[in-house]
């Protein structure tokens, strides 16, 4: 038995999808447990470059199994859109398999998204308004919808009417919300989708568990990260579902003594998009230049990104809500050509020394980070390929990076593409 949940343990867009793409290469069965579409993975293979939403980062392997779980929120249109796409550049989904526990997101949920953020006006929480935190919302509310009525027309029939009736009077009545949605027009439409998507859904807590008996290696893949979990998280400027290690269960249908391993991915600095407090954020030239050379800007949203140095604070509080086993840091490479580089130790807060994340977003946005520094290295790393070929300067970076976070790097990138990533321990 071998799985391993790749988890972020920042605040999302962490390089999770080089580092599921990589490890997929020795996976037979890849499982997306949780977000929705409002997630995105850049994958880069060759002069290819792949952004994937929905759909596992293993993907791309035409041998390796990969499953939507239930604990996902499939917009269904955004879902074909980018199956369709994969195809067109050759790549088959064929092995793509759908739990019909999962749930939709329609139309309303967008408008929903889009009408509370505006209502919140300055006090907006960032949200992709992609309908994903309304989708959540009717399935603790139990009036989701589900894959498995998605594909049964007489069911989503059913289904959507009363639905829509709700949605429509709280839209115009609580949001003077314009727009009404059709029910006739969302049942063709969708039912359409459930069409093209019936040959995919499939019980993917079988799948899993069967796989997982036969001993084959298994990759559970979460979308965010840990500072973006609804529970664990910076709250309320999260996500609104569970991006840590424990969801991968619950959103896959898999009990937890059946994993191995945990990899936390986090970046050689930290990135942040949307609002909420970022005690290490970097403002003026020095962000923007991190930012320009990381291109830091959101696969699905294109927002820039807010970039500041590594947060050890942080790294210990992934480590242990996670339970990370190793790290695995990404584009160490962008820090290339800096003369001085930070790590945050701890907080600094009325005169009190921090070690420990605040779990009040009010004391955490009055903090001022506690810094050691480290010197920096000139030269280009982008095309090593052995681990201890770095820079004298770079591997001491990395090893009070990996000392300051109390958790072993296994994987570093230096770049991109798949083939720009030093392995120091073998994850499978």
């Amino acid at each position: 038995m071998s799985t391993v949940i790749l988890v972020g343990a920042q605040w999302g867009d962490e390089g999770k999808g080089k580092v599921t793409d990589f490890l997929a290469q020795q996976a037979e069965m890849v499982v997306r447990y949780q977000g929705g579409n409002n997630a995105g993975h850049t994958v880069v293979v060759g002069d290819k470059v792949y952004k994937l939403h929905l759909i596992p980062s293993g993907i791309l392997y035409s041998d390796k199994t990969c499953l939507i779980g239930n604990g996902v929120v499939i917009d269904p249109e955004v879902l074909l859109e980018e199956i369709d796409s994969l195809e067109k550049q050759g790549v088959s989904t064929a092995n793509l398999r759908i739990s019909p526990r999962a749930h939709v997101i329609f139309p309303y949920h967008k408008s929903m998204d889009m009408a509370e953020e505006d209502r919140k006006g300055e006090q907006k929480i960032g949200t992709t308004c992609r309908g994903i935190g309304p989708a959540y919302t009717d399935k603790a509310s139990r009036i989701g919808i589900r894959m498995i009525e998605l594909v049964d027309r007489e069911e989503l029939k059913a289904k959507l009417k009363d639905v829509i009736e709700h949605k429509n009077d709280v839209l115009a009545k609580v949001y003077n919300f314009k727009e009404q949605h059709d029910c006739q027009q969302v049942l063709e439409l969708y039912s359409g989708f459930g069409e093209r998507l019936k040959k995919h859904v499939s019980n993917v807590s079988i799948l899993v568990n069967e796989a997982v008996d036969q001993g084959k290696k298994v990759l559970f893949e979460g979308a965010q990260g840990t500072l973006l979990d609804i529970d664990h998280g910076t709250y309320p400027f999260v996500t609104s579902s569970s991006p840590i290690a424990a969801a991968a269960c619950l959103g896959a249908g898999l009990g937890p003594t059946k994993i191995n391993t945990v990899v936390g991915v986090a970046k050689a600095y930290i990135t942040r998009v949307g609002e909420g407090p970022f005690p290490t954020e970097l403002q003026g030239e020095l962000g923007d230049q991190i930012r320009d050379r990381g291109h830091e800007f959101g696969t699905t949203t294109g927002r820039p990104r807010r970039c500041g140095w590594y947060d050890a604070v942080i790294a210990r509080y992934a480590a242990r809500v996670n339970g990370l086993s190793y790290l695995a840091i990404t584009k160490l490479d962008v820090l290339t050509g800096l003369e001085t580089l930070k790590i945050c130790t701890g907080y600094k807060y009325k005169g009190e020394i921090l070690k420990e994340f605040p779990d009040s977003l009010k004391v955490l946005a009055q903090c001022e980070p506690v810094y050691q520094e480290f010197p920096g290295w000139q030269e280009d790393i982008s095309s090593i390929d052995d681990y201890h070929q770095l820079p004298k300067n770079a591997l001491e970076y990395m090893k009070q990076l990996e000392q300051l976070s109390g958790v072993p790097v296994a994987i570093v990138g230096v770049g991109p593409g798949r083939a720009q990533t030093l392995v120091l321990k073998e994850i499978f």
